[in-house]
């Protein structure tokens, strides 16, 4: 990337801007604020890299953003329980909603959500990162943001399989549909309020992900319907896809707070080999009749 002033593997065709450089050495303790780009698997370990590095300068913490979406494998914790339980009370917060990293780096028009329970924090640096193509609105509702972008990844690769499987566009739209009401469900249990998941990290968030060419985790289930092994799937695409651990999470958490949510738990199936694709939707065909 120094040589080539480019990312080639995930962003080929967009130069880096003129005044960014690249380097292996943690500059973070010289920093007005930093935003953690890595995968939801890297962030406890960047995060607990920030605190030793403060604690060898003798600083405090450096605000930051972290834009990865998901549960914690293993914990079933949000992004913002991990920065808690590593950093304690820092000033943060998540910058999250539809948003294909490809279509960013190209400068193309996008709208985003920056969260956090520091509502002048969120202001001020949502005010700081709003230009050109970029808009950035501010809210305070963490919980709601992070499980509108943690669940829409496992509806995807549900919609993937829809699509793969070539049931139309009906059960997509059903698909979708009832998919919100999962999200809106989980998110209020775990306390986040049912407007954010109308909104760019709900709602907007869903229909990206579900319907756009660009989204890791519909070609997961796109793949899925073709009969493909999950391993060989991950292999293939290179990136990663946030809802294939999220499902496994989403749908534990879900069982233990008795929340009904089919279509995770039919993904997570699926995704674990005790379902096969076209089985998953008989399945949810096959449920009793209720009022919406």
């Amino acid at each position: 990337m120094v040589a080539q002033r480019q990312n080639e593997r995930y962003l080929p065709g967009c130069p880096f801007p003129q005044g960014l450089s690249v380097t292996a050495a943690p500059t973070w303790p010289l920093a007005d604020l930093l935003v953690i780009a890595a995968p939801l698997a890297g962030l406890r370990p960047t995060l607990e890299q920030i605190r030793l590095e403060h604690i060898h300068h003798n600083a405090p913490h450096t605000p930051f953003l972290w834009v990865c979406k998901g549960l914690e494998a293993g914990s079933g914790l949000l992004p913002h329980q991990v920065v808690a339980e590593v950093l304690g009370n820092a000033t943060c917060g998540v910058l999250t909603g539809p948003s294909f990293a490809l279509e960013v780096a190209r400068g193309q028009p996008t709208a985003i959500t920056l969260a956090s329970a520091d509502s002048e924090f969120a202001a001020t640096t949502a005010q700081a990162l709003h230009g050109g193509n970029l808009r950035v609105y501010a809210s305070d509702d963490v919980t709601g943001a992070e499980v509108g972008g943690a669940v829409k990844n496992v509806l995807a690769i549900a919609t993937g399989i829809c699509d793969g499987l070539g049931l139309g566009h009906n059960a997509r739209a059903a698909l979708m549909t009832r998919g919100l009401a999962e999200i809106t469900r989980f998110g209020e249990a775990l306390g986040g309020r049912r407007e954010t998941f109308t909104g760019l990290t709900g709602m907007g968030d869903l229909i990206l992900t579900c319907t756009g060419d660009l989204s890791r985790n519909r070609r997961v289930g796109l793949l899925l319907a073709e009969g493909r092994a999950l391993a060989d799937i991950t292999r293939q695409l290179g990136h990663v896809a946030e809802g294939v651990p999220a499902a496994r999470e989403v749908a534990r958490r879900a069982s233990e707070l008795g929340i009904d949510m089919p279509i995770t738990q039919a993904v997570a199936a699926v995704l674990e080999g005790r379902l096969a694709p076209r089985a998953a939707v008989e399945r949810l065909m096959a449920r009793d009749a209720r009022a919406e």
